[in-house]
């Protein structure tokens, strides 16, 4: 059974969504891979640039890695179809033309991918290139006969009610049904054709894509700076419980080669689109008539374990657990096949440092095996934590096996042994500081005795049986037990902690409560308009001093659309202090998991949950206060709305 400190420190922890089932074509039983135009070539490909890559995926290994799609993004249609309306290719760009084109492809054992677009001209118009709306049959049937194995299926030029502009982030109704023409129309071309849809997550499309595509852009486009890097991941988030076999919430294509990011940022780049289950589309010029990829970033694409990890056959996507946004760090891990656990900490900070992974923020306590797959090391029998080095805006990525559950103390992994009556556990876990944790002992045989327990907090307490509540402070602590029958292993689970709403804080300045209909879970209700200069407070009773954890929930669904060109990040300042201590700040990433256009609260009413360990706690009643400390300094003037918290005291 999942013990309560895997509740609640793999957060966050989001409403349960609708999910769709997925189409059903037997493409993309994992996330596909290969190479796209854009990223590089603009609107400006041509049939020399796409052969010339093409080889090269080959020459270099790649396409045996699995990078098999090629793909001719905008720039390669003519504004007019041809008099049948048929769609065709420009012939001074294209003069073997794209039948050719795909025959080429497979000769290579590569895979065609074409380009289209869900309105009425493609994308990088003018100069005008036709697009699919009111010709989805004809389309498809045409990328059929022209060999195509894929169709990134964009979203410009579609909104009939504004006259059809280039993009539209409001359009006046969802793009959904022009998506589902097209899925329908490839459904019945005789070809299995893999589905991308790309209509930039304006309408959270995890709700809908996955019945209609085997993937779908959650967010507008990457751009070649850094900053589009956190700006992806806080769009992600409540995205990632989505992927599965056949489906996959698309980041965007790889910068990785393109000369934007330093090496250590590209292993970032490259390592949580790999684990958040993100097709893996390298949008670098590998080899042209002037460009050659360079081989620092050529063997970041070609890493092995991190393909690895994207083509794990259990298909299930890395999520957010922890973040620390003062200290400029963060921690994403999920599952692999095989009992394997993958874990990515992020260096936000521009300087190399010593980061340290607490085994429990992922839901484990020892791992036999820790690989570092960019440090290149191997470490054994790691207890409770892990300490690397991490190179500025870098990743420490780990494969972690022979793992035992958190809150799991097996005598033979963390004792210690005095005689034969006396055993001291050692790196024993505390997320919170609390006299409320529960000590469950597992004797090697059936035991009634007295047994006396110290901990490392100085508390010293005598039990008749295997349990017993005890005293532990946030960190590392140590147990030590006096004893007869010998000990196989110790439980330790958390305090559940008391809740509290919104509704128990007053607030100041704009702050306000509001309702929220059927969201905001799990009290129906939020505090919002939280700026520099207004806050919400309450006291809050603790029963030990110390450092406590606490479980926020929030609410963001500040998209950045048109922002997202410039410092739109996608997440929303919080901040929390204790006493008129230091406010702790989180930077909250979107929590929306429905529609910021057409659904019912327009994505504000969908709660996430994320924790922080905050200082300053006494004895008694303690003045607890949220809000947006220094929030004037970022893109948002507002903080994410609060909803309530759970103090683990």
């Amino acid at each position: 059974m999942e013990s309560i400190v895997t509740v609640l420190l793999l957060s966050p922890v989001l409403a349960a969504g609708s999910l769709h089932p997925r189409i059903d074509n037997g493409l993309a039983k994992t996330p596909q891979m290969g190479w796209n135009t854009y990223n590089h070539y603009s609107c400006s490909p041509n049939e020399a640039i796409i052969r010339s890559n093409a080889k090269a995926l080959v020459d270099l290994g790649l396409a045996s890695l699995g990078y098999r799609y090629v793909t001719t993004d905008c720039g390669w249609s003519v504004a007019d179809r041809l008099p049948n309306g048929t769609l065709t290719w420009n012939e001074t760009l294209f003069p073997s033309g794209f039948p050719a084109m795909g025959r080429y492809l497979h000769g290579l054992g590569l895979l065609f991918g074409v380009y289209g677009d869900s309105g009425t001209k493609l994308c990088g118009s003018p100069p005008d290139q036709a697009g699919s709306l009111y010709h989805e049959e004809q389309d498809a049937k045409t990328f059929a006969e022209w060999g195509a194995d894929a169709l990134k299926f964009d979203n410009c030029y579609s909104d009939a009610a504004t006259n059809y502009p280039n993009v539209n982030y409001e359009p006046s109704t969802s793009p959904s049904p022009r998506y589902e023409i097209m899925s329908s129309a490839l459904s019945r071309v005789g070809r299995p054709i893999l589905f991308q849809i790309c209509e930039w997550g304006i309408d959270f499309p995890a709700l809908w894509a996955p019945a209609l595509g085997n993937s779908w852009r959650i967010g507008n486009d990457i751009i070649p700076a850094w900053r589009s890097i956190f700006r992806t991941l806080n769009q992600a988030v409540p995205n990632t419980d989505f992927a599965r076999p056949g489906q996959w919430p698309d980041l965007d294509m790889l910068f990785v080669g393109n000369g934007v990011f330093s090496v250590p940022e590209e292993q970032t780049h490259f390592s949580l689109w790999a684990i958040l289950k993100s097709p893996l589309i390298i949008g670098a010029a590998l080899k042209d008539n002037v460009t050659s990829i360079n081989q620092a970033s050529l063997q970041v694409l070609k890493q092995k374990d991190v393909i690895g990890f994207n083509q794990d056959s259990l298909g299930v996507s890395a999520s957010l657990k922890r973040r620390w946004s003062d200290e400029g760090y963060e921690v994403w891990s999920g599952p692999l096949s095989g009992n394997r656990t993958v874990v990515a900490v992020i260096n936000w900070r521009n300087e190399s440092r010593d980061l340290t992974l607490d085994l429990p923020d992922v839901g484990l306590q020892y791992a036999k095996v820790v690989r570092n797959i960019w440090g290149n090391t191997v470490i054994r029998d790691v207890r409770t934590s892990y300490t690397a080095r991490v190179a500025g805006h870098g990743t420490m990525l780990l494969e972690l096996q022979g793992t035992v559950q958190s809150g799991s103390y097996p005598a033979k992994i963390f004792a210690k042994s005095t005689g034969s009556q006396k055993t001291t556990f050692e790196s024993v876990y505390a997320a919170t500081t609390s006299a409320n944790y529960t000590l469950a002992i597992s004797f090697s045989r059936s035991s009634t005795e007295t047994i006396t327990i110290t901990t490392s907090s100085g508390q010293t307490v005598s039990a008749s049986g295997k349990s017993a509540r005890i005293a532990l402070a946030a960190g590392s602590n140590t147990i030590t037990i006096q004893h007869t029958t010998p000990i196989e292993s110790i439980q330790i689970t958390p305090p559940t902690g008391t809740y509290y709403a919104n509704t128990v804080f007053n607030v100041t300045g704009s702050a306000q409560h509001t309702t929220c209909g059927s969201g905001c879970s799990p009290v129906g209700s939020k505090i919002g308009y939280l700026s520099p200069n207004s806050n919400a407070y309450a006291s809050i009773p603790a029963t030990t001093p110390g450092s406590k954890y606490l479980a926020i929930d929030y609410i963001n669904n500040d998209v950045a659309f048109s922002s997202s060109w410039g410092w739109g990040s996608n997440s929303r300042n919080l901040t929390v202090s204790v006493n008129d201590g230091a406010p702790v700040r989180l930077e909250a990433p979107l929590s929306g998991r429905h529609s910021e256009l057409f659904s019912p609260g327009k994505g504000w009413w969908d709660t996430a949950t994320l924790g922080v360990l905050t200082s300053g706690w006494k004895k008694g009643e303690n003045k607890v206060v949220f809000g947006n400390e220094g929030g004037e300094d970022g893109f948002q003037n507002y903080a994410a709305d609060f909803v309530g918290v759970r103090v683990l005291d």
